[in-house]
């Protein structure tokens, strides 16, 4: 009557289980010795790095503009002032003065020009889009006809 019991599960009547048998625990097996190799012996991946442009843009039109730009005029495309609170990197509209200088008064329009001696132009930092996976120019990658397309797309399921 004891060898025909049902539980099996690990404490219940234990003593009387065979130690060598396919109950056995996993304390009881020998260790490995040495250290563990990692999975992949030849190295870690090296992560996919995204090109990216650290440029100044037009809080209006969002222009990229150089370096060597004016900001006491107006922005090329759109023609809005330049020198402006929107266009300073301390703009913040949730500080006193909407500004994280620490400013006298307050400048009511904030897109428009202003003699602020804080002013900084505000930089951004974006994706480079003007470069692809491959490092050429996506523009000379797309297909310039419905035939290319289809023909690249044949290409990727052929054998």
């Amino acid at each position: 009557m004891e060898n025909d019991r049902r539980y099996r599960q690990r404490g219940y009547m234990e003593f009387d289980r065979d130690r060598e048998g396919p109950g056995r625990r996993l304390e009881d097996r020998p260790r490995q010795g040495g250290p563990r190799l990692p999975i992949d012996v030849t190295g870690p991946r090296l992560p996919r790095m995204v090109q990216s442009v650290v440029a100044t843009r037009c809080y209006s039109c969002a222009i990229a503009l150089a370096p060597d730009t004016d900001y006491k005029g107006q922005c090329p495309r759109c023609n809005v002032a330049l020198h402006c609170c929107k266009q300073c990197a301390h703009f913040d509209t949730s500080t006193r003065f909407q500004c994280r200088k620490p400013v006298p008064a307050r400048i009511s329009s904030k897109d428009q020009a202003n003699e602020c001696a804080w002013f900084e132009p505000r930089v951004t930092v974006a994706r480079d889009a003007s470069t692809g996976a491959a490092g050429g120019s996506v523009a000379s990658q797309a297909p310039r006809s419905p035939d290319e397309a289809r023909a690249a797309f044949d290409n990727l399921f052929k054998k």
